[in-house]
């Protein structure tokens, strides 16, 4: 499910959890994770701070191992995949992070920070080779002209600049998909969406494959409109479909609740606006995860000895195209607001 119509995914997560000692207690950070990017596809992971998003997409590059479960790539398990086609993969997806600052070497200039990669993996040859593609991805990400960045500095640059930085040292190695996580989340809003619409171009221009990592589902409705959004909560995906039908359709309250608090464009609408009210404004802590459906102490939804109870799978959703994490809708059950 959720390879987008692709009979080989280029990354595929089966049944993924992840887990993290603090202290003597066990954190489940992801529960059951199944996922799949084909190529050339953009796909957004929403959610709140500290549902599990950024350990999905490391997870996906390799930074991270799976606690339990398995990663794919191009239908083979990572874990089994040595030397060349390791490496292979190991370029082929590539990460760009929320902070710039930190993710770059302050004390490496943006030609080093770029030569790096080149000369370690061989894409370039020589120093004018190294040179010339240095220049060709400066521009290509609109840092131009290249010879007034090249020699600067991280902390000679603007947010953006740095950010860019980022962008092309990902593109170093020419890889298949790019997690971009929270990446333009500390750059200013007039900044925010020229990498956006840099990001479409590479998609569009290469072929690359996009995971677009946001809190933000107003961004996420904007950057991945014709792809797909995966909504998570306390580690579990609860909808996953294409980005029109997930806006305009949502199925899982908690996508309701995100999309009822979106601003519109007209401040009028924005004020008529009917918000979703939920029972209790509190999220819960992974350290102690609620039974059944995770969401159901703040769901309006509420269906008591059902959502308390039972575990919800992501199912497809009855007359719609998306699938969803939520027992009384994938039952058919019509969902009515708690106490009424």
């Amino acid at each position: 499910m959720g390879d987008n119509g692709s009979s080989q995914p280029l990354i595929e997560l089966q049944n993924v959890n992840r887990f993290f000692r603090q202290g003597r207690t066990r954190v489940q950070v992801l529960q059951n994770i199944n996922l799949a990017v084909a190529e050339n596809e953009i796909l957004c992971l929403v959610g709140e701070s500290g549902c599990g998003k950024t350990t999905t997409g490391r997870i996906m590059v390799g930074l991270l191992e799976p606690s339990s479960g398995e990663v794919r790539y191009r239908g083979r398990p990572v874990n089994t995949l040595r030397g060349k086609d390791r490496a292979e993969y190991r370029r082929a997806l590539q990460i760009i992070h929320q902070d710039p600052f930190a993710s770059l070497n302050p004390a490496h200039t943006v030609g080093q920070i770029l030569a790096f990669p080149l000369q370690r993996h061989r894409m370039a040859e020589g120093r004018g080779g190294v040179r010339r593609r240095i220049w060709e991805l400066l521009t290509l990400v609109d840092l131009t002209p290249p010879g007034d960045i090249v020699n600067k500095y991280p902390h000679q640059l603007s947010g953006g600049q740095r950010q860019r930085v980022s962008v092309a040292r990902a593109l170093t190695v020419n890889p298949r998909l790019i997690v971009a996580d929270e990446a333009v989340s500390m750059v200013d809003v007039s900044i925010r969406i020229s990498l956006l619409k840099m990001l479409h171009r590479l998609r569009d221009e290469y072929g690359i494959a996009i995971v677009f990592i946001t809190h933000d589902l107003a961004l996420a409705k904007y950057f991945a409109w014709e792809g797909r959004i995966a909504v998570m909560y306390l580690g579990r995906i609860v909808e996953l479909g294409p980005t029109p039908d997930i806006i305009s359709r949502p199925a899982h309250p908690y996508t309701r609740a995100l999309i009822s608090a979106i601003p519109e464009a007209d401040p009028q609408i924005t004020r008529s606006k009917q918000r979703m009210v939920l029972r209790s404004e509190d999220i819960p802590s992974l350290l102690e995860i609620p039974p059944g459906c995770a969401f159901h102490p703040r769901c309006p939804f509420f269906v008591e000895g059902v959502c308390d109870t039972q575990l919800p799978t992501l199912e497809k959703v009855p007359d719609g195209s998306q699938y969803a994490a939520c027992t009384p809708l994938t039952r058919g059950q019509e969902l009515r607001l708690y106490g009424s």
